[in-house]
C-alpha cells in the first residue's frame, strides 16, 4: 500500500507514476518467484480513515501481509500530516492498544520530500515530518524498517534519489518473495540482532521521546539551528535526574501538536529552555498553498482562520430566480443571508463534504485565535465585496441588490466547525448586535462547546448516520470517542430543546446511510427530541477527491427517495409516540423539513422565525436570559412552501440550465407581512 499527502499536487503526480512502475514491479516479482502479490493500492491520507490502516493492518484474503510505503512532503503550515502525526502519537501511547499494533506488517519504508532553501539540512528541519513519520512507525511495527527513509529536495536532485529509493523498494521485495522475510537485522527475519539503524530515541520509549518529537516539530518554523535530533536524544539521556520528566497525562488528545495551553506538561525545565519556545502557527497563513487553493475557490480568507463565500442562492434571489431552502422553510431571503464560518478547520473528513480536501483538520484548536471583531469586521466587508461585485449582472433586481447591502442573517455553516472557535460566544454577540440572526451548525464532535453556547436564532447539529459504524464510514471523525461523543450532543440539544429552536440535519448519502435507517434515525430524534428534522438529499461536488472517497452521483438520492425516506420516518416517529410531522419543502434543493407539532397552531404550520421578537427577547433578558423556541415563532408558513407545493416562491421566475422561463405553478400569493 502506498500512502501520500499533497497540497500543490505535486507528490500526488509522483505518487500515481510511481504506482504504474509498482504494479508491473509487482508482477514481474510475482513470476520471477511464483509468489502472489495483491494489486498495489494508493491512499490519499486526506481521504482515508486513519483507524483502518494505522490502529491494526487491514483485513485481506488469508495469509496477505502488507507492505506499507508513504511518500510524505513536510510543510510549516497545518495539513492532513499533522494529524496524521498526532493520530500516530496517540495510538504509541495509548495503553489500550498494543505496544506495536502494526507488527503483522511485512514491513514500510517512508521517503519525504522537502526543500533545501527553507530547511537547508535535516537539523533544521528538512524533511522532518518524514522523519517524525519514520520514527512512529518504527515503534507502531516493532522496528520493521524495511528500507532506510528517502529523502529529496523538490527543486533539485528529488527525481534520482526517489529513483533510488524506489530501487532499494523493489530489492527488499524480491528479498521478501524469495524468502519470506526481511533479511538480517530487522524483527522477524530470523536473526536476533537488530539493525543499527534504529534512532537513539528508540532506546527511550518514555517521556522523553515526547520532548523529542516536538524538536522536530518546532525546527521547521524556526531560523535558528538546532543539534540533529539523536544528538539532542543522547544530550537529553544524559542529564542528571533532577531534570528528568514526571509522568505526563497522555489521556489529552492534544499532545504535542496542540496549543499550549493544553499540551501535557512535563517538568524538564533545563532541557525545555534549551530547547526554546514552541511556535503556534497560522491556521490557513497568506503564503500556504491552503490559503491558495481556497481562494481559488472563490472563499475569502479573513484573518488566519475564518472564511466568507458568497453562496449560488445569494445570486440566483438578487437574480430573481429562486431561493434555498432557508427561505421556504424558515423565512430567511437569500440574498441578505452571509454564509461564514471563523474555523475553517474540521474535526470530520465527511466523504460528502464539498471542502475539496483543502480545509485543515484536527481535533484541537492549536493554531493562533483571532479576535471576534477582526473576524466580524473582516467577514462583512468580504461579503459586500462580493455582493457589489454583481451590481452589472444580468438580470439583477435592483430592489434586491439594495436590500442585499444589508446583512439581515449569518449561516455558521460554510465549511469547518464554527463552534471549534474559542470565542463563538463572542462572535454571536457580535452578530445579535447588529441585529443579524445565526444559524450555527455543528457536527457533534464538541459536546463541551455546544453546552457552554449561549443565545442563538437556530441551532443544527449534524445527523449522517444512525449507528456507530455507520457514522464511522461517511463522517471519518477524527475523534476516536467520536460516538460518545455524538451521543453527548444529542443528550444536550435535547436539555436546550426549550431554550433554543434545535434542528437535526439529516444528509442522505444513497448507498451510505438511506437504507433501513429509518427505524436508528428515528431512536435519535427520541434521544434528542430537537423541534425540527430537516432531511436533505447530498449535493455531488464533482471532484476528484469525492470519487477518492468512494462518492458519484449513484451516491446522490432522487427527489422522490427523499420524500419516501421522509414518510418513512415520519412513520417509525408517530409509531413511538413522537408528534413529528412533514411541514414544508424545497425540492429544488431536496430538502424536507419534519417538524413538531408544537410549531402547529390552529391546524396550520408556524416553521417561520419572528426575528424582530427574538432581538426583542435577546434585549430584555440577555444572551443567558430564559425564553422558548415558541416565544419568537413566526407567522403561518406560505402554502407555496408547504409539503406537497414545493417551495418555490411564487414571485420569482424560474429558469432552465441555459436561462429560459419556466411556467411557474401558483398555489396562491403569500400572505401579507413582512418577510425577513
Amino acid at each position: 500500500m502506498v500512502f501520500f499527502s499533497s497540497v500543490t499536487a505535486k507528490t500526488e503526480a509522483i505518487a500515481r507514476e510511481y504506482m504504474a512502475a509498482l504494479k508491473g514491479s509487482t508482477t514481474q516479482l510475482a513470476r520471477d518467484s511464483g509468489r502472489q502479490f495483491l494489486e498495489p493500492e494508493l491512499h490519499d491520507l486526506s481521504e482515508i480513515d486513519f483507524e483502518d490502516f494505522f490502529v491494526a493492518p487491514p483485513k485481506s484474503v488469508a495469509n496477505a501481509q502488507f507492505f506499507y510505503l508513504f511518500l510524505i512532503p513536510s510543510y510549516n503550515i497545518d495539513t492532513i500530516n499533522d494529524t496524521l502525526l498526532q493520530h500516530l502519537e496517540e495510538t504509541h501511547h495509548d495503553f489500550r492498544i498494543d505496544t506495536a499494533p502494526l507488527a503483522p506488517l511485512i514491513g514500510y519504508s517512508v521517503f519525504g520530500f522537502g526543500d533545501r532553501e527553507g530547511w537547508p539540512d535535516e537539523a533544521n528541519g528538512f524533511c522532518f515530518q518524514a522523519k517524525h513519520l519514520d520514527k512512529y512507525m518504527s515503534k507502531l511495527t516493532g522496528r520493521k524498517r524495511a528500507y532506510p527513509i528517502g529523502m529529496g529536495d523538490m527543486k533539485s536532485g528529488h527525481a534520482l534519489r526517489f529513483s533510488e529509493w524506489a530501487g532499494g523498494i523493489h530489492d527488499v521485495l524480491g528479498h521478501v518473495a524469495r524468502t519470506r522475510s526481511l533479511g538480517e537485522g530487522v524483527p522477524g527475519s530470523g536473526d536476533a540482532e537488530e539493525s543499527d539503524d534504529g534512532e537513539a530515541a528508540d532506546e527511550d520509549d518514555g517521556e522523553a521521546q515526547l520532548d523529542l518529537d516536538q524538536v522536530g516539530q518546532s525546527s521547521a518554523d524556526s531560523s535558528r539551528p538546532l543539534d540533529d535530533v539523536e544528538d539532542l536524544g543522547k544530550m537529553m539521556g544524559s542529564t542528571d535526574g533532577e531534570t528528568l520528566p514526571l509522568a505526563v497525562d497522555f489521556t489529552n488528545y492534544g499532545g504535542l501538536f496542540a496549543n499550549t495551553s493544553t499540551k501535557p506538561k512535563a517538568t524538564r525545565c533545563k532541557t525545555t529552555a534549551q530547547l526554546g519556545p514552541q511556535v503556534v502557527k497560522e491556521m490557513v497563513a497568506k503564503n500556504s498553498p491552503t490559503y491558495a487553493a481556497l481562494t481559488k475557490q472563490g472563499y475569502s480568507i479573513v484573518g488566519s482562520h475564518s472564511g466568507v463565500k458568497i453562496c449560488r442562492w445569494t445570486k440566483s434571489a438578487l437574480r430573481g430566480r429562486g431561493s434555498c431552502y432557508k427561505y421556504s422553510l424558515y423565512g430567511i431571503n437569500s440574498h441578505q443571508c452571509m454564509e461564514t464560518t471563523p474555523s475553517l478547520s474540521c474535526s470530520n473528513k465527511c466523504v460528502f463534504c464539498w471542502r475539496h480536501g483543502t480545509n485543515p483538520v484536527g481535533t484541537t484548536w492549536r493554531w493562533v485565535v483571532d479576535a471576534p471583531d477582526l473576524i466580524f469586521e473582516g467577514v462583512k466587508e468580504q461579503h459586500y465585496k462580493k455582493i457589489k461585485m454583481m451590481r452589472g449582472v444580468p438580470g439583477v433586481r435592483a430592489e434586491r441588490y439594495a436590500e442585499a447591502l444589508r446583512i439581515r442573517h449569518c449561516a455558521l455553516s460554510l465549511v469547518g466547525e464554527p463552534i471549534f472557535y474559542p470565542h463563538i460566544n463572542e462572535f454571536l454577540a457580535l452578530l445579535h448586535n447588529e441585529r443579524i440572526s445565526s444559524f450555527l451548525v455543528c457536527n457533534a464532535q464538541h459536546p463541551e462547546q455546544l453546552a457552554a453556547l449561549k443565545a442563538v436564532t437556530q441551532l443544527y447539529v449534524s445527523i449522517d448516520a444512525s449507528n456507530r459504524e455507520s457514522l464511522r464510514k461517511i463522517d471519518r471523525p477524527l475523534h476516536r470517542d467520536f460516538w460518545e461523543r455524538f451521543q453527548r450532543c444529542l443528550d444536550i440539544l435535547r436539555e436546550k430543546r426549550f431554550r433554543h429552536r434545535t434542528v437535526f440535519r439529516l444528509t442522505l448519502v444513497k448507498g451510505f446511510n438511506v437504507e433501513d435507517e429509518a427505524e436508528g434515525y428515528a431512536a435519535l430524534v427520541d434521544r434528542g427530541l430537537p423541534c425540527f428534522v430537516e432531511i436533505k438529499g447530498v449535493t455531488y461536488c464533482g471532484t476528484s477527491t469525492s470519487s477518492n472517497a468512494g462518492l458519484s452521483m449513484s451516491n446522490v438520492p432522487f427527489y422522490w427517495e427523499v420524500c419516501d425516506f421522509a414518510r418513512a420516518l415520519e412513520a417509525r416517529l408517530r409509531a413511538r409516540g413522537l408528534a413529528y410531522s412533514i411541514a414544508a419543502e424545497h425540492a429544488h434543493s431536496c430538502c424536507i423539513l419534519l417538524a413538531s407539532e408544537r410549531f402547529r397552531v390552529a391546524g396550520k404550520w408556524h416553521t417561520h422565525i419572528d426575528y424582530e421578537r427574538f432581538f426583542e427577547l435577546l434585549e430584555e433578558r440577555g444572551a443567558d436570559g430564559e425564553w422558548t423556541p415558541e416565544d419568537y415563532m413566526g407567522q403561518e408558513t406560505p402554502e407555496w412552501a408547504l409539503w406537497g407545493n414545493g417551495g418555490f416562491d411564487p414571485r420569482d421566475q424560474r429558469v432552465d440550465r441555459k436561462g429560459r422561463r419556466i411556467e411557474n405553478v401558483v398555489v396562491r400569493e403569500q400572505p401579507p407581512g413582512e418577510v425577513w
